[in-house]
């Protein structure tokens, strides 16, 4: 139980409940033995009661937080009738009888804050920051949540801060307030909007489409979704949200402190983190500290963070408007559960419960300035109501200020953060480790959702690999004139609403899987639609590219294929062909390497695996048709037909001696052993480091607990197993298909010895690629493929591979694909096997002294290391529980759905690994995009595809983004405000010749000998192909602030600041193409090109 100080002016209630005891304070903190007399004074009169220098404090229940799904709310506890556990009845007892650890320190500090004396100033200063907290999808479509309260909040807001100056508010999500500015805002809205934003009463925070999660999404698309909110912000307002709100987001991720620095951020607010973790933090005043989120950038990218304390982002017993109603607003104006009124008789009640909350999270921090969060799930549907109520409790306090010691006022959060940093403080600094995997209690560890909604995930990742090349394809052809065939609006609209899809799907309650089924429904649609859309510009580019003709039809198809990275790869592609025997050839009609086999899939159809290589940001055309009885004995080469050596069922073992009869797979860097006695892989042979090491794979599951009458259950966000993971198959199948390319196994696992279909099945493939630099790549990865599904019920499937190395349960796995955190395993009485999950978004890794094993992922998946050499990756959920609650609003997870997961795994030395791992990553996530066209009217053979110059970046620099956003503002900021003042409704044609052009360097500092080095980059030779470059600017990560007028805010520390990269180093003159790029940098530029 915790309670805090409840002042009164005469006879001022606290929360219902009578005076549990008395509790003399000195000036000093000290309490005075009169405890009897102290309690008779304040159970007869005021409760607080003033004689001499001591002040006598009546004490009544307080606040007991309370755990919910959508944070921590405070619980008033029962008026009158028994006593409840662990509470002790009314009675006149002294102090120091009473058991004083959960209040005593908090009365004590208190003491110390509310000095006796009548003070000039209150002591403390309490900021009411007003907000409604919209879910972007959760429990409801974006649709029904702008007719039910989304439209009522914004117009009710507006007018409420029309009409009273002293009124304020924040927002937070971007799509919602789009949607509301474009479609349902008057004009007269417009400019109170303006005008509000000019004089800094609303506050754009965050400004991102939506609020992301921090687990389970990959730093590029929280990029992304971040880039299209300040876009519209800065291009309509001139406005640049400088603080974060990211607080409903499960965990928070050490790569988010860097991105919000670059962004422009000066202080960013979290919340959820382990309950443990934040329970030491307020007893120790850390809730506040510098956070270094990269070890290589160290204090270069810092950012001062906030977090919110147990109460979370929500003020229960302030919300006077009621909960919205689903489908629409209620035509009597009256929403369910409306508060009460403030009246005079209740005015001391409210007053004592919000000082109570004051003053309890007061304890907490170490200036004396409170942030105070107004508002919570979609509230302030009648701000107006909302305001008239508050403005009555806020006026009480401020006229009673000398006796209370506090002063109230509606704030901002920038309003909040200036009185901060106003104070000076030398803060703690935290390093680059983050705040998952996140836990409610000791029972809910919020592991489950990194798996939930398997296929959406990879849908997600899937659009946004697909929005990287359709911005660089239409960026290279836009700057090429001409182009007859591609309207560049049209084109720009295409990007746009996948732009727009893949943000907002990055919410925290879309990509985790953590929403209702007509909201998964939504998001499908939404991406669907988007990718469709980008599928048609790239088809538009290829016929600009490839003009079509008038000859002779031919069977076959033309396949285009493009190369999205800024490196030269060589790869194996893989497309689906009706016909066994064909003629493949290249751009110049000579064959080449390529080999066919029965689809595993589709058995009437085959899989055509052609050998290529392609430079950065180009092209390969290859054309494809019917081998004619013409061709044989000509001697002109044609594609290999793959070999099949097939295993029958082998029964699960459960013991005996294994590995007797061994099988080889070979190419040049590795040999896979698998065991015929059990149709698994045995083992693996790195032949660059000479090591062998053992290692199986085998599909498991566990049991989740679901029922919700028997104490704590796992669903969507919650991993809860009611023991250790078991075997999920009783057989194993096995195929060998081996050509000159590609010699791929396949392992259908069955879950009954006598099933037809396979539940799972592990698709591995090694490549016979060249040794070459660019083959590199290809040669040292074992590609796999998995099938998983559809699943029994309250099952979770895992694939569990097993090793010999000995890594004592270490596991090392990716924040959003940015940056990799150790993970050491964990002991926990309550939830061991949950609480060593961890998010998995590109990459994990176990490791020896002298191996290492890398796994890289399409998508995001928990992962954890459950023992020494092992390491699983849960793939798949299956969960219905009898919460009515959740079966109500259907946040159920019965998904039947069949997923197939993508991974590359890499085993040999920790150098070898060290260097290829970042760009494996990149090359599983942006493979080239294969683009098929019927040769009815094919091009005419190397004649109709124009050669561009390649782009191409040093190893260790991605290039993270080459993308025309189709901004209309100006880059200079004084004259993009001036415009904005000058005609607002301009119709300003976006810049088709400014590019934003983002790279990153990929290497830790000390990672690699060569690598981690800095490296220069010559822009102009770079982009040379793409056009006459005219000038360069270097811009924050979403391009809304030239980077030489961004002074963000510099927090005192108690460490010395260590920078590294740029900032050591004498800055470039601006406009300068030649820049140098430091370990784990990320610089965005605006390049602008010569008119063609």
């Amino acid at each position: 139980m915790k309670s805090g100080v409840r002042g009164a002016r005469g006879k001022l209630a606290g929360i219902p409940g009578e005076v549990m005891f008395g509790v003399w304070l000195k000036a000093n903190g000290q309490e005075t033995p009169d405890g009897a007399e102290c309690y008779k004074a304040v159970s007869e009169g005021p409760r607080l009661h003033r004689s001499g220098d001591s002040l006598c404090v009546g004490v009544t229940p307080g606040l007991l937080p309370t755990p919910s799904t959508k944070g921590w709310w405070p619980h008033r506890l029962a008026r009158g009738g028994a006593p409840q556990a662990g509470r002790r009845p009314p009675a006149p007892v002294l102090a120091e009888e009473m058991e004083l650890r959960g209040w005593l320190p908090l009365l004590l500090r208190l003491g110390l804050m509310w000095p006796l004396g009548a003070p000039s100033e209150p002591r403390l200063r309490v900021f009411v920051v007003p907000h409604s907290h919209m879910d972007v999808g959760w429990l409801h479509t974006v649709q029904e949540s702008m007719q039910a309260y989304v439209t009522n909040v914004y117009n009710t807001v507006v007018e409420e801060l029309t009409l009273e100056k002293k009124c304020r508010f924040i927002a937070v999500e971007q799509e919602y307030f789009r949607l509301w500015w474009d479609g349902v805002a008057s004009e007269e809205q417009k400019g109170q909007v303006r005008q509000l934003v000019a004089e800094g009463r609303l506050e754009f925070v965050l400004g991102g489409q939506v609020m992301h999660d921090e687990a389970v999404t990959h730093f590029d698309d929280q990029i992304l979704q971040l880039t299209e909110g300040h876009g519209f912000l800065y291009d309509t307002f001139g406005a640049r949200p400088q603080f974060s709100w990211q607080v409903d987001s499960f965990g928070a991720s050490a790569t988010t402190p860097t991105l919000f620095a670059l962004a422009g951020f000066n202080a960013h607010v979290i919340s959820r983190i382990d309950y443990n973790l934040k329970e030491a933090m307020q007893k120790n005043q850390q809730l506040q500290f510098v956070w270094r989120g990269s070890r290589s950038l160290s204090a270069q990218q810092e950012i001062f963070t906030h977090v919110l304390d147990q109460f979370g982002y929500c003020s229960e017993g302030f919300n006077w408007d009621g909960e919205a109603i689903f489908p629409g607003t209620p035509l009597n104006g009256m929403y369910l559960q409306m508060q009460i009124p403030v009246t005079e008789d209740s005015i001391p009640n409210f007053t004592s419960l919000l000082l109570n909350n004051v003053l309890t999270r007061a304890s907490w921090f170490r200036t004396p300035h409170v942030l105070w969060p107004w508002g919570c799930d979609r509230e302030f549907l009648n701000a107006s109501l909302q305001f008239a109520n508050m403005d009555i409790i806020m006026e009480y306090i401020n006229s009673h200020a000398s006796e209370f010691n506090v002063s109230m006022e509606y704030a901002t959060l920038g309003d909040y953060f200036r009185a901060v940093h106003s104070d000076q403080v030398a803060w703690q600094v935290r390093d680059h480790h983050d705040f998952l995997p996140y836990s409610s209690d000791m029972h809910h560890a919020w592991t489950g959702f990194y798996a939930s909604r398997s296929g959406l995930k990879a849908l997600a990742r899937r659009a946004s690999a697909l929005l990287y090349a359709g911005e660089s394809m239409f960026t290279r052809h836009l700057l090429l004139a001409p182009h007859p065939h591609l309207d560049p609006a049209w084109g720009l609209q295409q990007l746009q609403q996948l732009r727009w899809a893949v943000s907002e799907v990055q919410h925290h309650d879309a990509i985790t899987g953590t929403h209702a089924l007509k909201v998964d429904d939504m998001f499908v649609e939404h991406l669907s639609s988007g990718m469709q859309g980008v599928h048609t510009l790239m088809a538009s580019i290829i016929q600009d590219r490839s003009p079509a003709h008038s000859g002779p039809e031919s069977a076959g198809r033309l396949a285009v294929v493009y190369n999205p990275l800024a490196w030269t790869i060589t790869t194996i592609i893989t497309m689906t062909v009706d016909f066994p025997s064909v003629s493949i050839t290249d751009e110049s009609g000579r064959p080449v390497p390529a080999q066919v086999q029965r689809s595993k899939e589709t058995p009437s159809a085959y899989d055509l695996h052609v050998l290529t290589t392609i430079p950065g940001l180009s092209y390969r055309h290859y054309s494809i048709q019917p081998r004619r009885s013409s061709q044989e004995g000509t001697g002109e080469p044609k594609p290999s037909v793959a070999s099949t050596q097939q295993f029958g069922r082998r029964l699960r073992r459960r013991g005996g001696r294994v590995g007797r009869n061994l099988v080889p797979v070979v190419n040049d860097c590795y040999i896979i052993f698998l065991d015929l006695d059990t149709n698994l892989m045995h083992s693996v042979w790195e032949r660059q480091s000479n090591q062998k090491v053992h290692v199986t794979q085998r599909f498991m599951e566990y049991h989740a607990i679901t029922d919700f009458s028997k104490g704590p259950f796992a669903d969507n966000y919650v991993f809860r197993p009611d023991g250790r993971a078991e075997p999920a198959w009783e057989a194993v199948r096995m195929e060998i298909v081996a050509g000159p390319l590609v010699t791929e196994i396949r392992q259908d696992f069955y879950r009954e010895v006598n099933d037809s279909e396979p539940t799972f099945a592990i698709y591995s493939r090694l490549a016979h690629g060249p040794q070459s630099s660019d083959g590199e790549l290809l040669c040292h990865r074992i590609e796999q493929e998995y099938r998983v599904g559809p699943l029994e019920l309250d099952r979770e499937a895992i694939l569990r591979t097993s090793t010999d190395l000995n890594t004592g349960r270490v596991l090392y796995s990716d924040n959003n694909g940015y940056q990799m955190q150790r993970r050491a395993y964990r002991q926990d009485p309550w939830n061991t096997i949950p609480w060593n999950y961890y998010p998995m978004v590109q990459s994990a890794f176990i490791q020896s002294r002298r191996s290492r094993l890398v796994l890289l992922s399409e998508q995001a998946h928990g992962v954890s290391s459950q023992g020494n050499g092992q390491v699983e990756v849960l793939l798949h959920r299956r969960l219905v529980n009898n919460d009515p609650a959740k079966i109500i609003a259907d946040l159920t997870l019965n998904d039947t759905s069949v997923v197939h997961p993508v991974f590359w795994l890499l085993l040999g030395s920790r150098n070898l690994t060290s260097g290829l791992r970042q760009r494996s990553g990149l090359a599983l996530q942006h493979r080239p995009v294969v683009m098929l066209r019927e040769m009815s009217e094919t091009a005419r053979r190397g004649s109709g595809s124009r050669q561009q110059e390649a782009v191409m970046l040093p190893p260790s620099i991605h290039l993270q983004i080459l993308s025309i956003p189709g901004w209309k503002y100006s880059s200079n900021h004084t004259e993009h405000l001036r415009t904005l003042q000058k005609d607002r409704n301009r119709a300003a044609k976006a810049d088709l010749r400014r590019v934003l052009l983002r790279l990153q360097h990929l290497y830790e500092v000390e990672q690699d000998p060569v690598l981690s080095q800095p490296v220069t980059v010559n822009l102009q030779s770079v982009l040379r192909g793409l056009g006459s470059l005219v000038s360069v600017e270097e811009r924050s990560l979403t391009g809304t602030w030239n980077v030489s007028e961004m002074h963000r805010w510099t927090w005192s520390t108690r460490d010395p600041p260590r920078h590294r990269g740029s900032s050591s180093q004498p800055p470039p003159p601006p406009g300068d193409p030649e820049v140098t790029i430091y370990p784990k940098e990320i610089r965005t530029f605006f390049i602008h090109f010569q008119e063609q």
